[in-house]
């Protein structure tokens, strides 16, 4: 069944408050994709981010992003006043969140939001904590043991709660208790408000694809509350790090720093952790896509400590056998699996196996010698294909980039004359033979490289971008209406 969609993060949605959220303009935004007869929305991770901003390096695999819950659908409850919530400051930009300032103001009204409303709502976050046991209360303790420490990441804080001793969980459990009903009383608060959303997409046709991480952060509860699962050492110390292997990109390749999988644990539970998180994520999204699916089959490795990843090596991860336990489980499912970068056979034929849809990305397609996989004449239909993912430049951004040559290539395979035609590279992708297409947001709206929502390897100036109130435009929405039905996407 062909089908189309954008993608769109929660964050760059417009709103009040420095950046998006669960609120008005994300159902503004749901009615904007039913008019451009779209099917799907897609968004990134939407856990709690920590230094660096990144939503790929959360708190928690589980939780809910704070930053997200809407205020305006706060004061219209009347939780909260609008006088308290104009109080504070979020920013002073339209179009780029202000992270520094979201960290310092954004909890003091949830705070007050908190002190008013949680005996309203405590027969709520009864059921809820019952409902989500598996990771709330572990989630609420280890943010309230983080705010008591000021922030420091896990590995730092005193020796018996950092190796989570019983007494040790017993005493913060009882000094820190109105601090951990807060945090549950937030995911209570995001989990409502989404639940609410996603029904509104849902019934309206739209379908929510949501990412999920291959890796968890080092400073996440994931890792403090199963530390069984990952390579650690007795002090708790990564023994090897993810990353990626040299390439023609970069010469010491790409460190992430993520401590990596103990898979001969995991399967000896039948990987009952990932199946909890693969579960978990489809509860509240229609479709996931699977981040670095290659590293599922090998993974690169990086001895903890090293500077780069260039003395990484690939370590076996647990192939079909992990696809073969969560089908077991959990049943068919809709999973999108990101198998772009470096592919061997045996990562290609784990493909094959899972019968997963892998991507593609028109951007990677304009190599001169013609013989490119990202062509659109080469697409399958089990594939879903992509203007640019959120690692890449906007498509204004990208062509201007390009070499003389990869740019004569694309404008003879495509016709593009210059950098305003947007409409003829995404109109090349609807048109393909993917099963699914899946335009940026910017690339509608032809942004350039201001745009741009990461530039991988960097730091500081990331996740940042948000649209206009303005830019749902109902000349765009009738535009890609026009093409989504052309090419029977509808």
């Amino acid at each position: 069944m062909r089908r189309s969609g954008v993608i769109l993060p929660i964050f760059s949605l417009p709103s009040n408050y420095g950046i998006g959220s669960l609120g008005k303009e994300a159902y503004n935004f749901v009615d904007f994709l039913v008019k451009a007869k779209q099917s799907y929305w897609q968004i990134l991770p939407i856990g709690p981010t920590s230094y660096g901003d990144s939503p790929y390096q959360s708190f928690s695999t589980f939780a809910g992003n704070p930053y997200f819950i809407d205020l305006d659908s706060l004061i219209d409850d009347g939780i909260l006043e609008k006088n308290d919530v104009e109080k504070y400051s979020y920013g002073m930009s339209e179009n780029y969140i202000d992270y520094g300032t979201m960290y310092k103001n954004r909890f003091g009204i949830l705070r007050i939001a908190y002190n008013t409303a949680y005996l309203r709502y405590e027969k709520g976050i009864r059921k809820f904590r019952e409902d989500n046991k598996e990771w709330i209360e572990d989630y609420a303790l280890f943010m309230a043991i983080k705010n008591y420490f000021k922030d420091v990441a896990w590995k730092e804080w005193d020796n018996d709660i950092k190796h989570r001793k019983p007494e040790a969980i017993k005493r913060y459990t009882n000094l820190l208790k109105d601090d951990i009903e807060f945090y549950i009383f937030l995911q209570y608060l995001f989990y409502k408000q989404w639940i609410k959303l996603k029904d509104y997409a849902n019934k309206k046709g739209i379908g929510i694809i949501g990412d999920i991480p291959i890796y968890v952060a080092e400073d996440s509860v994931d890792i403090w509350a199963n530390p069984e699962y990952f390579l650690l050492d007795k002090k708790l110390n990564p023994i090897k790090v993810a990353g990626c292997p040299p390439d023609a990109f970069s010469s010491t390749g790409q460190l992430w720093g993520n401590p990596v999988y103990n898979w001969e644990t995991l399967k000896a539970t039948n990987y009952k952790w990932w199946v909890d998180r693969i579960k978990g994520t489809l509860n509240i999204f229609d479709v996931i896509r699977i981040d670095h699916f290659r590293g599922l089959q090998d993974y690169w490795a990086v001895p903890y400590g090293d500077k780069t990843a260039i003395n990484g090596k690939w370590d076996k991860g647990p192939g079909i056998d992990l696809f073969n336990v969560i089908k077991e489980e959990l049943g068919d499912l809709n999973i999108i699996a990101e198998d772009l970068g470096y592919l061997t056979n045996d990562v290609r034929e784990l493909l094959n196996k899972t019968g997963y849809p892998g991507m593609k990305v028109l951007q990677f397609a304009f190599d001169p010698s013609g013989q490119s996989e990202y062509l659109p004449h080469n697409y399958c239909k089990n594939s879903v294909v992509y203007t640019g993912t959120h690692d890449n430049d906007t498509i204004k951004g990208w062509f201007n980039s390009l070499r003389e040559d990869e740019k004569d290539f694309c404008k003879r395979y495509t016709g593009v004359k210059g950098e305003n035609d947007n409409w003829i590279l995404i109109k090349s992708i609807i048109s393909s033979s993917s099963n699914l297409t899946i335009m940026q947001m910017q690339d509608l709206l032809n942004k350039g490289s201001e745009a741009r929502i990461n530039i991988p390897s960097t730091i500081g100036k990331n996740w940042r971008w948000r649209m206009s109130k303005s830019d749902m435009r109902s000349d765009i929405s009738l535009r890609l209406a026009e093409l989504t039905q052309t090419y029977g996407r509808y």
